[in-house]
């Protein structure tokens, strides 16, 4: 069940405000209620320094995301998705805490802070994990992200295994289609498109053009998945 946090007490700044680097503003916090009203609005924060104690607002132009009927998935991943099985919130916290595990250009960024901020929006029903296991039932990869209505804002994303994570991709847009209607408008945000996300269908957009996007998809229905 999805809990509606206490209201933002922040004015958030303008997504179509941003700088080279896709910062908009600086400060505020990551209660639920902020995150929340950030999502709306087509944010998402990271802090500028190691410490955590300058917090960022980001929307870049353009923004990468996934249109969901244009989805690739090769051969190889078709095998993949057989060879493995995937599930929604069975351990959020497995999944959040292997993205930020250190590794080549991986989720450094997620620090504790933001962890116990994602944690508690999962807590809410706001923040959702696609789990990939093998055979064995390992986790091998996955993927977190928010969901408002027909948003899905993907964070970051791992794996342990060759094509795990985008096994937890494919995952997401199998279930941001379920549900009929509603599926052809549903926006899969991946934040920027970078090659490894290329391969699977991602495209750059405007940011006019993403909230257009978002302003239709945040007042649909959640998908049967992330309710």
């Amino acid at each position: 069940m999805v809990v509606e946090p206490p209201p933002c007490r922040w004015v958030l700044p303008d997504p179509l405000a941003a700088d080279e680097d896709g910062i908009v503003g600086i400060g505020a916090d990551l209660a639920p209620g902020t995150l929340v009203a950030a999502y709306r609005r087509g944010l998402f924060p990271m802090h500028l320094d190691a410490d955590a104690r300058v917090l960022g607002w980001w929307s870049p132009d353009p923004r990468g995301v996934l249109p969901l009927d244009r989805l690739h998935v090769s051969r190889t991943l078709a095998r993949s998705c057989r060879r493995f099985t995937t599930t929604v919130d069975t351990d959020f916290a497995g999944v959040i805490d292997a993205c930020a595990a250190p590794r080549q250009g991986g989720g450094h960024w997620i620090n504790p802070a933001l962890r116990a901020a994602y944690v508690a929006l999962h807590e809410l029903g706001w923040a959702h994990s696609v789990e990939v296991h093998d055979d064995a039932g390992t986790l091998v990869g996955g993927l977190y992200g928010v969901a408002v209505g027909g948003l899905f804002a993907g964070e970051s994303m791992f794996h342990r295994a060759t094509d795990a994570s985008k096994v937890a991709v494919v995952g997401v847009v199998e279930r941001l289609r379920d549900d009929g209607r509603d599926g052809r408008d549903r926006l899969f945000d991946v934040q920027w498109c970078t090659p490894h996300l290329a391969t699977l269908g991602v495209v750059e957009v405007p940011a006019a053009e993403y909230q257009r996007r978002l302003t239709v998809a945040r007042d649909l229905a959640l998908p049967p998945a992330f309710r």
